[in-house]
């Protein structure tokens, strides 16, 4: 497909934030008379899903300790069950797991999830929680488990179908879809106006009127692009002001697959499990040799599913920050290029082993393990939630700071904003929080994006 001198809206990257705004977009313009698909162009260096969306977990769940992330979260849940089919989206619940230390914050979580409505149930105390568990797994043997919160929406999605499921969504509404154009530089305006007039590619200049960059961990290259901050002043809430805070690090998302029968991890009536996800300071001990790993007291956690696209038991573990400086790391579709980055023998002993902690048919399964490309790297702002606002009166910058999969419904509120209609679900996650010093809670779950 050739590059247009012209398009009304630009949006870069064909994951999911791109395609969904694109898709919505699509929608909305139509409903509003304001136009339709043919207005719209997406552009990616490389084609649909060939970044973080492609090789993402797909897990969908409603488990945040922040308010506005619940929310808006709760609407992405509604897009995802809008259409299953298309979005490849399997609604089998979500479990988060927990020990003591994290019991008055997943108590609260479930108090505010019936304050919006959220479908959900909670298991208090050490022998409610494994009476719970084993009704469901009659092999459950997890310990230091003193809540769990049973999220009975949510779930997963097979990520390269439930993408290529979006992308016709959005091509059948008139949006093309254009691949091998990378974004080089923008073109703004000088005066009064600072608008982007035109984005510079790889294929020549394409004259705008306005432009949305979901560019997943590339966002750091756009905002550099932009000539946005690199670094920020953050009000805390005792009102210091912390100076020259970086703008963006980099964790690695270690992920792998079990290579077994999917259909071996059942629940005990033979149906599809909840996507599973267990947090505790229990001791964590090797299923090869029954070393010490972890520490009792130490928070660890995993997260894991039976998953037939990737063919077998996939999930992963807690991140850890790439120590490469956030300007100097070069990226690549499917995760970092240095060997630090590849799926480690270390994560893989942990987290067979941490599935053997929960379940005793996971037990000597050593040699199952399997390296799929999935997790991969995430951008993370400073309070590592995201940033969704608009720069330069017409650019709409999605960082997701590695939520995005499971934020289907966030291209549906970026849309409406584009035509004049702006979300309160997307005002907490505003540039401007930082100097303001509206940040988000945090919680003392051992994953920084909860």
């Amino acid at each position: 497909m050739s590059l247009p001198e012209y398009s009304k809206y630009i949006i870069i990257g064909a994951g999911i934030h791109g395609l969904s705004t694109a898709y919505h977009l699509a929608k909305t313009l139509k409903d509003t008379g304001k136009g339709d698909g043919n207005d719209i162009i997406v552009i990616d260096k490389d084609t649909i899903a060939s970044g973080a969306s492609g090789i993402a977990c797909g897990v969908v769940r409603n488990n945040y300790y922040q308010p506005a992330m619940r929310e808006l979260m709760a609407h992405s849940v509604d897009v995802w069950e809008s259409d299953p089919e298309a979005y490849s989206y399997h609604p089998v619940g979500y479990m988060q797991i927990s020990c003591e230390a994290m019991h008055e914050d997943v108590s609260r979580i479930f108090k505010e999830q019936k304050a919006i409505n959220y479908d959900s149930v909670f298991i208090e105390g050490d022998v409610a929680c494994k009476d719970y568990m084993k009704n469901i797994y009659s092999d459950w043997q997890a310990e230091n488990i003193t809540s769990v919160l049973h999220e009975k929406r949510g779930g997963y999605a097979n990520n390269s179908k439930s993408m290529n499921g979006l992308a016709s969504k959005a091509q059948s509404e008139g949006v093309r879809i254009i691949s091998g154009v990378k974004v080089m530089g923008f073109h703004r305006a000088h005066g009064a106006s600072s608008a982007i007039r035109s984005v510079e590619t790889n294929k020549g200049d394409i004259s705008c009127d306005y432009v949305v960059i979901g560019a997943g961990p590339w966002v750091r290259d756009f905002w550099n692009m932009l000539e946005l901050p690199k670094f920020v002043d953050i009000k805390g809430i005792d009102g210091f002001v912390h100076k020259d805070i970086g703008m963006w690090t980099f964790w690695q998302l270690e992920e792998g697959v079990l290579n077994v029968d999917p259909n071996m991890f059942k629940t005990n009536d033979g149906c599809q499990p909840p996507v599973m996800h267990v947090d505790t300071d229990a001791v964590l001990k090797s299923t090869v040799d029954d070393s010490i790993i972890t520490e009792e007291g130490n928070i660890w956690g995993l997260y894991y599913k039976p998953d037939f696209h990737f063919g077998g038991v996939q999930g992963g573990a807690m991140p850890y920050p790439i120590k490469t400086p956030a300007d100097e790391l070069q990226l690549d579709p499917y995760g970092p290029a240095s060997p630090e980055w590849i799926s480690s023998p270390k994560f893989a002993h942990m987290w067979v082993s941490a599935l053997a902690h929960c379940h005793k048919r996971f037990e000597g399964m050593m040699d199952k393990y399997h390296k799929e490309p999935s997790g991969g790297v995430g951008c993370f702002t400073p309070d590592s939630f995201p940033v969704f606002d608009e720069f330069f009166e017409n650019c709409y910058i999605i960082a997701d700071s590695n939520h995005g999969y499971k934020m289907l419904g966030v291209g549906k509120l970026v849309a409406e904003h584009i035509i004049g209609k702006t979300s309160e679900l997307l005002k907490p996650f505003r540039f401007g929080r930082y100097s303001e010093g509206e940040l988000h809670p945090t919680s003392n779950s051992p994953f920084p994006w909860s």
